[in-house]
């Protein structure tokens, strides 16, 4: 028998031992190092800009809050200039896009660029076996830009906190801490949607197995459940409390409204332009683009409510933040683990 036709040992008869978890997490982060720094960097540049923005927002609203009588033309212009100060982060929206970015660019490639360059071939040989070579990757990053989005959430958090202080309101309209564009960035919500978006793009790297037309459905999948979640999921993680006229606590997150007479539903959300014309006709006239131009000091519920009806409004305290929190962190918690055992089975059973 020549040495060609000799057969092959099977590898569990050879005595090796796979590669443990110590040293594939080693070889994981020497493969991924480039793209956890760039995270680090990308959050860290955006940490020092948020830190001395931060400072700036901070001494003008102790600056405008200290100063009385409120009334005074000094104290408007303190208020004045604390909210015209870094308008452009004042709604949050801006920071919206991070968890997407981190999930097209960091997780998408993850698998996609092995599959499609085909260098996952080579890196089941080397001991790492499909499944582990899989977890190793997903688990070390994952985890990684989820604490690395968890400390950049704390700076966020601190640098809203004069837009979300309550306790005065001459200084600041607050919002609420539940709000879309604030929720979402701050608190263990920041790191959970960072996770499910890095989830997000590993399953689709490894379903389409192209970078790019994976890192375009990353951000598309990412986009619709955000908005799910935004627009429709969180306002029913408890349920909604119920307030007559304007009795809202400070902060309220208000989901609904509506309006009823003698008892019985009238209509709901905002009034239609013609009602103000009908009953208040000498105080509303028609305005550009539909709209209500209004004579006098008259306002619409003044008006509304002295023709005998009444409104009412379904919102969320500020008091359920963190009970929202744990609730929104918990099932995308759920759906990420859930999107990554997905992909450790699709790679065992599909890729070739």
């Amino acid at each position: 028998m020549t040495a060609v036709t000799v057969p092959v040992r099977p590898a569990k008869d050879a005595g090796l031992r796979p590669l443990s978890w110590r040293r594939m997490a080693w070889v994981s982060w020497r493969h991924h190092r480039v793209a956890l720094g760039g995270v680090a960097v990308l959050l860290g540049a955006l940490a020092a800009w948020l830190w001395t923005a931060g400072l700036q927002l901070h001494h003008a609203y102790a600056a405008a809050a200290a100063c009385h009588p409120s009334s005074s033309a000094a104290c408007q212009n303190l208020i004045n200039a604390f909210q015209a100060t870094n308008v452009i982060l004042k709604g949050g929206f801006i920071l919206q896009a991070l968890p997407a970015l981190i999930g097209a660019f960091v997780g998408a490639p993850m698998l996609a660029r092995e599959i499609e360059t085909g260098t996952f071939r080579y890196a089941w040989t080397q001991g790492f076996g499909r499944r582990r070579w899989t977890v190793a990757k997903l688990v070390l990053v994952g985890v990684a830009v989820a604490a690395i989005a968890g400390a950049f959430s704390v700076l966020v958090s601190w640098y809203y906190q004069p837009y979300l202080a309550s306790g005065n309101g001459a200084v600041y309209s607050s919002p609420s801490p539940l709000s879309p564009g604030l929720f979402d960035l701050r608190g263990v919500a920041f790191a959970a949607w960072t996770l499910a978006a890095f989830a997000i793009g590993a399953l689709a790297g490894l379903l389409i197995r192209r970078v790019v037309p994976a890192i375009v459905a990353t951000l598309a999948a990412y986009t619709g459940l955000a908005l799910l979640a935004g627009n429709v999921l969180r306002q029913h993680y408890l349920t909604p409390l119920v307030a007559k006229g304007s009795n809202l606590p400070g902060a309220a997150w208000i989901t609904s409204e509506w309006w009823t007479k003698a008892g019985e539903f009238a209509f709901g959300g905002r009034p239609p332009v013609q009602l103000f014309r009908q009953l208040c006709p000498s105080s509303f006239n028609a305005g550009p683009d539909g709209g209500i131009g209004i004579s006098g000091s008259f306002s619409p519920t003044t008006c509304l409510v002295e023709h005998g009806y009444t409104q009412w409004s379904d919102y969320q305290p500020a008091s359920h933040f963190w009970s929202f929190q744990w609730i929104e962190g918990g099932w995308l918690l759920a759906l990420s683990v859930l999107l990554i055992a997905v992909t450790v089975w699709l790679v065992r059973r599909r890729v070739a």
